[in-house]
């Protein structure tokens, strides 16, 4: 079709305004609840996966934050601030300027504007047809289903899937030499493998990182599942240097890690000082366990080894254990 020069102008910004969102940056927000302990599945890492595939077939870039505790999306959402609003579909939107888009599973929907047709004809153009392919299914299936390690024991369960985001576990536990099956363990006990989940500290995410600590490794995004790992493995992978004497097995050595993970390192090197100083072995794990009950006898120092004072210590304890059965849990239900 041919355009005279003096309407090129206006025809072009007709044609890109036709184009859903513009072209622009596809801005997003999941307001769908820490999933950590719900029986709906991890249905936030879901629709964050869905949002990417679709931005990735549109040709958008695309961000994705987590909703904050009192922030009004709806009001975001309607000056423009933000193009979609994932909720659940239980939480209903009554206002006629908000619409949904077709549901992405039995528990979420997209919002939009409601002036915004071609952006709600768009995505539900795509949902249509997205839901119906083997991709969909097998995304689904990824976020959907069981991962608690007892209970598939108890049932006898053999799989090669231990979690949703087994191919990234794998890809970061070989970064810092350990058995996928370990961080696995670790990611499992920190957050259940939800991305969505907060801690009363304010650590984020799949291995719970503390925002400090992921700018220390240059990670921003936290909510991101493969950020979110990789700044958790490079954090591992700086402790472990710590244990890195000929004395450490390699089984004590993850001990002392996941310990240090959990506690920080200078409390575990207070532990360590402090079984030296009462001639216990230092390097073995379930030694320095049996001197924490006289450590917390000390609330401020002990001679030059205790230089943080008030660490009773049971909840490190307790974390080591429970990561290490989570691990023997994991070989048993995909051995090697």
């Amino acid at each position: 079709m041919l355009v005279p020069i003096c309407e090129r102008g206006r025809y072009l910004e007709k044609s890109e305004a036709a184009v859903p969102f513009g072209g622009q940056t596809l801005r997003c927000v999941l307001d769908t609840g820490d999933d950590m302990y719900s029986h709906q599945g991890l249905k936030t890492g879901f629709s964050y996966e869905m949002l990417r595939i679709f931005a990735a077939q549109e040709r958008l870039p695309v961000t994705i934050i987590e909703a904050m505790p009192g922030e009004n999306y709806e009001d975001s959402l309607l000056v423009e601030s933000i193009d979609i609003l994932v909720r659940c579909v239980s939480d209903t939107l009554d206002n006629p300027e908000i619409r949904r888009t077709l549901k992405t599973d039995h528990f979420c929907v997209w919002n939009l504007r409601a002036d915004k047709t071609a952006e709600i004809k768009a995505i539900n153009l795509w949902l249509g047809g997205f839901t119906g392919k083997k991709e969909y299914k097998e995304l689904r299936s990824r976020f959907y289903s069981s991962y608690d390690p007892f209970r598939r024991l108890a049932q006898g369960t053999l799989s090669r899937r231990l979690s949703p985001y087994d191919d990234l576990i794998k890809k970061y536990a070989a970064t810092i030499g350990w058995d996928w099956r370990m961080l696995t363990a670790v990611v499992y006990q920190e957050s259940r493998f939800s991305i969505s989940t907060v801690s009363s500290r304010g650590a984020r995410g799949l291995m719970q990182i503390i925002p400090s600590t992921a700018a220390y490794y240059g990670v921003t995004d936290l909510l991101d599942p493969e950020e979110n790992l990789k700044a958790g493995t490079r954090h591992l992978g700086r402790l472990q240097k710590a244990f890195s004497e000929e004395e450490f097995t390699q089984e004590e050595r993850i001990k002392f890690t996941l310990a240090a993970y959990n506690a920080g390192e200078g409390r575990i090197a207070d532990c360590r000082a402090f079984a030296t100083a009462n001639e216990v072995d230092s390097t073995r794990w379930e030694d320095i366990v049996s001197v924490i009950p006289n450590m917390r006898r000390y609330t401020v120092t002990y001679g030059d080894t205790v230089r943080q004072s008030g660490f009773r210590g049971t909840e490190t304890i307790n974390y080591v254990s429970k990561v290490t059965e989570l691990y023997r849990a994991f070989c048993e239900i995909c051995p090697e």
